[in-house]
C-alpha cells in the first residue's frame, strides 16, 4: 500500500462520511462496485486521474481538495545535523535576534527566535518567533509564531505560522556567513496579517541583541546595488499595466 493511496483513501472516506453518503451511493455515482470503492478508501487500489475526478464530482469537491497531498518534511540525520552545527555559530545557536523595517508603519520591528530539538524526533527542530514594534516609548504589539527549522549547508529555513491567525504562514531564510560575524542577512516572505496580502522583507538576524538605531535601520534597507542586482537576475519583476 503506497502512502499516497492511503492518504487519498482517507480523504475520500472523510468527505463521504461528512456528507452522509454511503459506500454504495458513492459507488453508484461513479459507476463502480461497492467493493472497489471500499478498496479505494483503504488505499488498496491506486486511483487513476479519471476516477479521482469522478469521485471529486460525486462529492462536490474540487480535485485539489482530494489530491493536494504534501510530502513529509525531510529531516537531516543526527550525523548531518552535528556536522552542520559545527560549521557556524548560527547553526549552533538556540536563540537568535530578528530585525526588519516595516515601510508601511515606518518603524523598526524586532523579534526573538527560540530553537529547540524535538525530543521525540532527534534531528528535527522546532522554533518560536515573537515579534514586536520598537519605538522611543519601548516595545509593543507582540505577535507570536511557531514552526519548524530546516538546516542545509548554506541556508537555514524557518517555517512559521501565526498562532493568532493560522492563515498567516511565513518563510524565513537566513544565510550561513562564511566569515566570523555576529549578523547575517535573510529574507522573510508570506502573507501580511494586516491586510492578508503577499509581502517580503529583507531582515537581519543576529547572535546578540542590538539597540535600535539609524545605523541598524540602514543595514536592513535594500541598497541601490541590491535593487539593481535583483532586476538584473530577474529576482523581482514588476509589470505595470498600461
Amino acid at each position: 500500500m503506497s502512502t499516497v493511496s492511503r492518504l487519498l483513501g482517507e480523504r475520500i472516506r472523510t468527505y463521504r462520511k461528512m456528507q452522509g453518503i454511503t459506500l454504495q451511493e458513492l459507488a453508484d455515482k461513479i459507476h463502480k462496485s461497492r467493493a472497489t470503492v471500499s478498496k479505494y478508501e483503504n488505499g488498496e487500489i491506486v486511483l487513476d486521474i479519471q476516477t479521482l475526478y469522478d469521485i471529486s464530482n460525486a462529492l462536490h469537491l474540487s480535485l485539489s481538495r482530494l489530491s493536494d497531498i504534501r510530502p513529509e518534511p525531510v529531516t537531516a540525520s543526527e550525523e548531518e545535523v552535528a556536522r552542520l552545527h559545527n560549521q557556524s555559530p548560527f547553526f549552533r545557536a538556540r536563540r537568535l535576534y530578528f530585525y526588519y523595517y516595516d515601510g508601511r508603519a515606518r518603524r523598526l520591528k524586532d523579534g526573538v527566535i527560540d530553537i529547540q530539538e524535538d525530543v521525540e524526533q532527534p534531528g528535527r527542530y522546532e522554533a518560536s518567533l515573537t515579534l514586536a514594534s520598537l519605538s522611543e516609548s519601548g516595545r509593543s504589539s507582540d505577535t507570536y509564531y511557531a514552526g519548524t527549522v530546516t538546516y542545509s549547508d548554506m541556508l537555514i529555513r524557518f517555517s512559521f505560522i501565526n498562532q493568532f491567525n493560522s492563515l498567516e504562514e511565513d518563510l524565513l531564510y537566513i544565510f550561513n556567513p562564511l566569515a566570523a560575524t555576529d549578523a547575517t542577512n535573510g529574507l522573510i516572505c508570506g502573507i501580511s496579517s494586516a491586510d492578508l496580502m503577499p509581502c517580503a522583507f529583507k531582515c537581519l538576524v543576529t547572535l546578540s541583541p542590538k539597540e535600535p538605531s539609524e545605523e541598524l535601520v540602514r543595514s536592513i534597507l535594500i541598497t541601490k546595488q541590491e535593487w539593481q542586482r535583483c532586476q538584473k537576475l530577474n529576482m523581482l519583476a514588476v509589470n505595470l499595466r498600461q
